[in-house]
């Protein structure tokens, strides 16, 4: 495992913290990126790496992200992540859990945590047990893939307008990466609004079902991105834009709900070039952590859907500044989210 200030995505995390409990076999990295807003909010990953590295790059660049995200959605929160090195096996136990919360709360509040791949609402549950510093409870929004799957949606309308000048999704065609609760809930919507569909998930059998529901066409997981589409929305796992799978991407735009699209950050200049509008993945699919975070200052349903709303407005700023400046979207979000919080 190397060390975390030589990795290239340290940004001057205030914090990056190494839990290890031998008892439960619990591994984990909890990093704070910044708490300029407010605490550090994020959700807890749970997932196998190959190398421990992995883990550390993984966990530093989703808390930077939650900066981001938390920063450019307008919520008092900076932004943290955690993740969970799980073996093979994905093995988990309530004894993994609970030392993992006691971890949580030994920060006294500087990070709270939240769902994110591989953890539940019931691990959720579990971790409160232990410590307060957990949102996204039942009462308190609960699942955030709905809210997520919505904002996307909103910004896939938005792409449409912007890149294709159209003023609805009919007839629209559209490529899913990835149709769990995100990429799947954002599906329906646009089956709902006319789009025409194609689908693609690691899980074979979970895209039929889905293709033969919405009346998608059903592709594999490596195709998808390549599909003869006019928009292409990534909701699997992150660092599917490289330079390699833009070449064969036909699409006039990229708009989906997976965290960290772009390999490296410089993808988005490629995708300027090749005139693909991107939309910045953190302000697109802030939907998810606008609703966990509502107990921050008691919003309910009417506040967080209206919060969300304004996902396709922030979407259109930085393009129309990425059209202004020359600069890529998001280079322009990252510019933007670095001044709200201090940076």
């Amino acid at each position: 495992m190397t060390a975390f200030w030589n990795e290239a995505d340290f940004d001057d995390h205030e914090m990056v913290h190494f839990v290890r409990d031998r008892d439960s076999g619990l591994t984990a990295i909890i990093a704070v990126h910044s708490t300029h807003l407010g605490p550090a909010a994020g959700g807890t990953r749970f997932w196998h790496y190959a190398e421990g590295g992995d883990a550390i790059r993984d966990a530093l660049r989703l808390s930077r992200g939650m900066s981001y995200k938390n920063a450019m959605a307008d919520l008092p929160a900076g932004g943290g992540k955690a993740v969970i090195v799980a073996d093979a096996a994905r093995t988990k136990t309530p004894a993994m859990l609970a030392a993992f919360a006691k971890a949580v709360d030994g920060l006294a509040g500087k990070y709270v945590t939240a769902q994110d791949v591989g953890m539940s609402e019931a691990d959720m549950v579990a971790l409160s047990q232990h410590t307060s510093h957990v949102a996204g409870l039942p009462g308190q929004g609960g699942d955030p893939g709905p809210y997520t799957a919505r904002g996307v949606f909103l910004g896939i309308e938005a792409a449409a307008r912007r890149a294709l000048g159209a003023d609805s999704l009919k007839d629209v065609r559209i490529a899913f990466q990835g149709l769990g609760s995100v990429g799947g809930g954002a599906a329906r919507y646009c089956a709902q609004a006319g789009a025409q569909l194609v689908l693609a998930d690691i899980d074979a059998d979970k895209t039929k079902a889905l293709a033969e529901e919405l009346g998608g066409i059903a592709v594999s997981s490596d195709d998808v991105l390549a599909s003869d589409v006019d928009i292409v929305s990534p909701n699997a796992l992150g660092a599917i834009l490289t330079e390699q799978s833009i070449e064969t991407i036909t699409a006039k735009a990229i708009a989906g709900g997976a965290n960290n699209q772009l390999a490296t950050g410089e993808e988005g200049t490629l995708l300027q070039q090749r005139g693909i509008l991107y939309a910045p993945d953190y302000v697109i699919n802030a939907g998810g952590i606008i609703n966990v975070l509502r107990h921050i200052d008691g919003a309910d349903d009417a506040v967080v859907n209206a919060r969300i709303d304004t996902i396709p407005v922030r979407l259109e700023a930085i393009w129309q500044e990425a059209e202004n400046s020359g600069q890529a979207p998001n280079q322009v979000a990252d510019r933007m989210a670095k001044a709200r919080i201090g940076r």
